[in-house]
């Protein structure tokens, strides 16, 4: 009888633990969530402050630096036109209001964010909060510097309503969850107690009959363990939040499109399996922004990949189907390889898509040739792909990521064979404007072919912009500009600026040595000395990249600037591409007589100032020279994005080194804090090779600070995250419609079959 007294009291006294516990829990819990709500806003605001300086930081230099104070005034009004930023002011270096915004309240004087050390007055960014009258602020002083000169600072003063809204929110929702939990709790009790004074009086009933089990209120305990455990799991995950990343890709994979496998259609494959000279075979990692992209994506969500199947040991180490599993070792998905015959990469890959489309959509003027013998076999080698594709779909309505131009007619080939399918087109290079895409004798073919996918994605919202207007001129379409979508034969298609990156954290960074070691290593490989200053160059042989006007800016800076002469060597890593191609022969042969020239001008016994590595280099030796170079130069004369100047910066995590970048990649749009050059303007681009090797290590360090918070919040899992979550979206919406059940006879597949079916005339050129 006394033990089972002793059994029901320690299990109330659990019980009644259970309840206080989860009470100082969520009160625990009430702080924590405060605390971290504030840092997050705080954190928030201050990198809001340092944006919208930087946007308007051109117009603060240029209307300071002019002492036109309207401009100035004007300047700092656009930057309070953020909902958050209610005013701004601008003060000199010695504390002196000079302009402010109509808001602003004077109460913040500007001596108070000055401060004096040795060098004399100066300022620093300082974040605080404070109380006005109509509530809660928040104040960012920032410096405001231009070539290394302090001008002064601004002042930005943020609405912290926001916060306290969010936060009243934010309480509210947890008070009612934790009021369901102690409901929940407290009927838990009831239930308990009742079933422990029924399981009591058996264990008495028991006990007097001598038949005591020592574990009878255990099973309780342990249910009430898993409830408080599972609670706390559910909780965690609920309130877990933080950047893109493989895991996170993968979450939204299961949570947004249920789980399926993606596969991928692209041209390029990402793991080339070739002979060596001595019969070995030997895995090459291709020079492809693409494949750089896009590797990580397919580690991180399975699936398949299809590619043509280039490399000279490809067949004997797939299988009959032309499957292979990589990564070598990894084994993380799967590459399902399309053999072609050399008529059909001839006509297909050098002739239409290379001869043809790149030049058509690169402003590097080099004349697109267009032949009707091509387009057939760019015609077949797309229905090779789909078939590819159709074959490897695990059900009838997959997840298909289309790549590029090599495959424009793919979507609607697919969708004919899935009809249900959800397809995601991607155009990793330029779209030209709408008369220049007229150029091509098939532009019709090509967007009806690119029109059957569910969402088309490109770089920029400028290259968005071409894509509809040439819809617009070309076929009999409904479109909606609100939405970005068109409308054509029934089927609607998104189209949708999609930023590509890189992965963050980057793989082939995280595995390169120091950077100390990489300098000394590649110096000693050069013959060059420890203090050398050593630019960089890394691309594929291509005329749209720039290298001969690289080159010329280099020999420029020498001209400017003899005392580097003996000091500065430019290494320029160019992987031979294209080669088979008249124009690609001619660009080797010019960049070799160039570098050759160069070097016969400034050469000085063992000093070279141009150092031109024309062979393929596997991502470890480019890391290594990132790390060990002042300055990358990427001189694009025409580019989609550009990942070598995203590479560049995931490298340098000792943030040094300096970024010249072309104007004329969409990298330029979002890598602010690079020197930004115009590459047919060779003072310019010497200047800013100058500047960057004369730069001091703070503003280095500042500069790739930036870059490199951009780079890790915009990686490229956010990319492949918000592709995949928009077609989660309208695979529901679909659903929820009932036009994934309608069939197949809504898409604008049959319509290009027959439009495909006009016979291009023999020989055509433009």
């Amino acid at each position: 009888m006394l033990l089972c007294q002793t059994r029901m009291k320690r299990s109330w006294s659990l019980l009644v633990a259970l309840v206080v516990g989860l009470a100082l829990l969520a009160g625990i819990a009430d702080v924590v969530m405060h605390r971290t709500l504030r840092r997050w806003f705080e954190r928030d605001l201050r990198l809001r402050s340092e944006l919208a300086l930087h946007s308007a930081r051109r117009a603060l230099v240029s209307a300071w630096k002019q002492h036109h104070v309207a401009e100035l005034r004007a300047a700092l009004q656009e930057i309070t036109r953020d909902e958050r930023i209610m005013a701004a002011a601008a003060c000199d270096r010695a504390g002196n209001l000079f302009v402010h915004s109509e808001e602003y309240p004077l109460q913040f004087t500007c001596q108070q964010f000055v401060r004096n050390d040795a060098l004399g007055k100066r300022t620093q960014p300082m974040h605080s909060t404070a109380t006005l009258p109509g509530g809660p602020v928040y104040v960012s002083a920032l410096p405001l510097v231009e070539d290394g000169e302090e001008l002064g600072f601004a002042v930005l003063i943020h609405d912290l309503s926001f916060v306290d809204r969010r936060e009243s929110v934010t309480r509210r929702f947890f008070v009612e969850s934790f009021a369901v939990l102690a409901i929940a709790a407290s009927a838990l009790t009831l239930l308990a107690a009742r079933w422990l004074f029924r399981s009591w009086a058996e264990a008495l009933r028991r006990q007097l009959r001598g038949e005591t089990r020592e574990s009878e209120f255990l099973p309780i305990l342990s249910e009430v363990r898993a409830l408080v455990e599972r609670l706390a799991a559910e909780r965690e995950r609920n309130h877990q939040e933080g950047g893109w990343s493989p895991e996170r890709l993968k979450q939204a994979l299961r949570s947004f499109v249920q789980g399926e496998r993606v596969i991928l259609c692209a041209n390029r494959e990402p793991y080339i399996h070739d002979r060596a000279k001595d019969g070995a075979i030997q895995v090459l990692h291709p020079a492809s922004g693409l494949v750089t992209a896009l590797e990580p994506v397919m580690r991180a969500c399975s699936g398949v990949w299809v590619a043509h199947g280039s490399g000279s040991a490809d067949r004997e180490t797939a299988d009959e189907e032309g499957r292979v599993r990589v990564p070598p070792g990894e084994e993380s998905y799967w590459i399902r390889r399309v053999w072609l015959t050399p008529e059909e990469e001839r006509g297909y890959y050098y002739g239409f898509s290379n001869e043809g489309l790149w030049a058509l959509c690169h402003l590097a003027h080099t004349r697109p040739e267009f032949r009707g013998q091509d387009f057939r076999a760019y015609q077949m080698v797309n229905q090779k792909f789909a078939d590819a594709v159709v074959a490897e779909a695990d059900s009838e309505d997959p997840i298909v990521l289309v790549q590029d131009y090599h495959l424009a007619l793919a979507p609607a080939l697919i969708r004919a064979k899935l009809p249900r399918a959800t397809i995601l087109t991607f155009w990793h290079i330029p779209w030209p404007n709408a008369e220049r895409f007229g150029i091509c004798p098939w532009h019709r073919e090509l967007l009806m072919g690119m029109l059957a996918s569910s969402v088309v994605g490109f770089h920029t919202q400028a290259h968005c912009n071409n894509f509809l207007e040439s819809v617009d001129r070309y076929l009999e379409a409904r479109i909606d500009r609100t939405r970005d979508a068109v409308t054509c034969q029934g089927h609607t298609t998104l189209v949708r600026p999609y930023p590509i990156s890189i992965a963050w954290p980057n793989p082939w960074a995280q595995a390169a040595p120091p950077v100390a070691d990489c300098r000394k290593s590649v110096c000693e490989e050069l013959g060059l000395p420890a203090d050398a200053l050593i630019g960089l160059g890394v691309d594929r042989i291509d005329y749209t990249k720039g290298i001969e006007e690289r080159l010329l800016a280099v020999e420029r800076l020498l001209e400017v600037h003899p005392e580097l002469v003996g000091r500065f060597t430019f290494v320029q890593l160019g992987a031979p591409s294209r080669t088979v191609i008249a124009r690609y022969q001619q660009l080797n042969d010019s960049v070799q007589a160039l570098a050759d020239r160069i070097n016969t001008r400034f050469g000085q016994q063992r000093y070279q100032p141009i150092v031109f590595g024309r062979a393929h280099h596997e991502p470890p030796t480019i890391f290594r020279y990132f790390r060990a170079a002042n300055c990358c130069y990427v001189s694009s004369l025409h580019d989609g994005m550009n990942l070598v100047a995203k590479e560049f910066i995931a490298a340098r995590e000792d943030n040094q080194g300096v970024l010249v970048l072309s104007v004329f990649t969409g990298a330029a749009q979002e890598l602010t804090e690079a020197l930004i050059v115009n590459p047919y303007d060779l003072d310019q681009a010497s200047a800013a090779l100058y500047k960057a090797l004369t730069m001091s290590t703070d503003e280095q360090r500042v500069r790739m600070q930036t870059m490199r918070r951009l780079v890790e919040e915009f990686n490229v899992y956010r990319w492949a995250g918000r592709l995949l979550l928009d077609a989660g979206r309208l695979r529901e919406r679909e659903r929820l419609s009932g036009r994934l059940k309608q069939g197949a006879g809504q898409g604008p597949g049959p319509a290009l079959s027959q439009a495909q079916t006009r016979q291009p005339a023999e020989g055509s050129a433009t």
